[in-house]
């Protein structure tokens, strides 16, 4: 078969050619420009979408700079009532852009049940000590230590059997060969050497008594030591008793890992101390404490003289801040001061006050976060913001060390979830992560 003729094709004018070759140098300079447009409509597609360990709508409630230095991924320990420790595996997405993060499960323990209480990290030697509060006896609580392995397992060292309800620990001490525990149902404060910690062995334990019940019978019945907090010195130990209405306070000598009574602090009775934590602003030095029963934050300036340590109250108002009410119920838990000592972050629950909307599977109802910014002269508090901190019962929170994330306890529904925070302005922004944990959850640490 013989081919078709070709039709005829007509000359191309000089002009139309020249046109064509003068609109190269424009496509080539529009390329970067169409690119980025598809670049930014592609990852907000994504942030839109994104729903692995995120609550679906919660953006950060205000503008973050990029998180440097931050590593591939970090750990965080959770204890819960439920008999377990667990590892979750925190991680951000290698694209920056699109803010994806993970957090999952990747180590699991029963080593310190029945009840675990609280999880204190020493990070220089790469212990962990978890207190379990004995609630499943009835009788006694128990002490164990973990090795932090490297790829989020723990191995438990040591367990010991201890006084009832240990609820707090601090390591003190010289190369933090110490641990000093506050036992809020058995009244008491114990003290441990730890300097090996597969074998964990007493030195302390002081039994406390009150002649008669504090102004609220029903919760002052005994004395409650309900925190075990460490100064910024590393001289004192504090613990704020939630039945006696004080503070009691000890000394840390060198090389000894007994303590030394000092006279203690006390606040307004009825009040109900519980947590503390204290602002290093380096020409001074400020101290926070969170009532329970009476719902307020009470600051005072801090001095030292030779071995002894002094208080002058320079601040008192409600958790929400002066002229501000708790609603019914509302019951302060935790406090904690950013780590350049500029904010402080506390807690509070039963309020249900606050909710998250167009979340994953269905609007949560949730407790505050209450964020006040430090005065460095006056150590004032000043309220920045309430925020939703994603559920019920925040009793217990933690600060990563850059100030950048704020990892929250909540108890009530059995959850961790972990916000961004803005380093300069102090500002909490949204929920980044979240995971449900068997049992009501008591305390969630970093390990960086």
């Amino acid at each position: 078969m013989g081919s078709l003729p070709r039709p005829a094709v007509a000359p191309s004018s000089p002009s139309k050619h020249n046109a064509a070759r003068a609109l190269i140098p424009v496509l080539l300079l529009s390329l970067p420009i169409v690119a980025l447009l598809f670049h930014c409509a592609y990852h907000s597609y994504e942030c839109g979408h994104h729903s692995v360990d995120r609550f679906h709508g919660l953006e950060p409630a205000v503008p973050f700079p990029p998180i440097d230095g931050l590593a591939a991924h970090t750990f965080l320990y959770v204890a819960s009532y439920g008999g377990s420790v667990t590892t979750l595996k925190l991680s951000r997405g290698t694209n920056t852009a699109a803010a994806s993060w993970g957090l999952e499960p990747v180590a699991y323990t029963e080593g310190c049940a029945g009840s675990p209480s609280w999880l204190t990290l020493d990070a220089t030697n790469s212990v962990l000590y978890c207190t379990d509060e004995g609630l499943t006896t009835g009788s006694e609580g128990s002490l164990s230590s973990f090795s932090t392995i490297e790829d989020g397992s723990l191995v438990r060292l040591a367990n010991v059997r201890t006084v009832f309800g240990p609820v707090s620990a601090a390591v003190y001490g010289k190369h933090g060969k110490g641990l000093a525990v506050a036992h809020y149902g058995g009244s008491a404060l114990s003290t441990w050497d730890v300097e090996d910690p597969s074998t964990i062995t007493a030195v302390q334990t002081r039994l406390f008594k009150m002649a008669q019940p504090g102004p609220n019978p029903s919760r002052q019945e005994a004395p409650h030591p309900h925190a075990a907090i460490m100064d910024p010195t590393g001289q004192f130990i504090l613990v704020p008793d939630l039945g006696a209405d004080l503070v009691r306070i000890y000394a840390v000598r060198d090389g000894e890992l007994r303590l030394t009574e000092r006279e203690p602090l006390f606040v307004a009775p009825g009040s109900g101390p519980r947590h503390l934590a204290f602002a290093d602003k380096g020409d001074k030095t400020f101290l926070y404490l969170v009532t329970e029963l009476g719902n307020t934050v009470v600051g005072y300036e801090v001095s030292y003289d030779a071995e002894s340590i002094a208080f002058e109250q320079v601040w008192t108002s409600g958790i929400h801040g002066k002229g501000k009410d708790v609603p019914a119920g509302g019951a302060a838990s935790e406090i904690i001061v950013s780590p350049d000592s500029n904010f402080l972050i506390l807690s509070s629950r039963n309020e249900s006050s606050l909710e998250l909307s167009n979340v994953d599977p269905s609007d949560i109802t949730s407790d505050p976060l209450i964020n006040f910014a430090i005065d460095p002269k006056t150590g004032h508090l000043n309220l920045l913001q309430e925020v939703a901190c994603g559920g019920r019962g925040p009793r217990q929170f933690s600060m990563n060390k850059a100030g950048t994330l704020v990892a929250v306890a909540l108890q009530d529904d059995g959850r961790v979830v972990v916000m961004e925070r803005n380093v300069e302005t102090g500002e909490l922004g949204g929920l980044v992560a979240h995971a449900e944990i068997d049992g009501e959850v008591t305390a969630v640490i970093f390990n960086e």
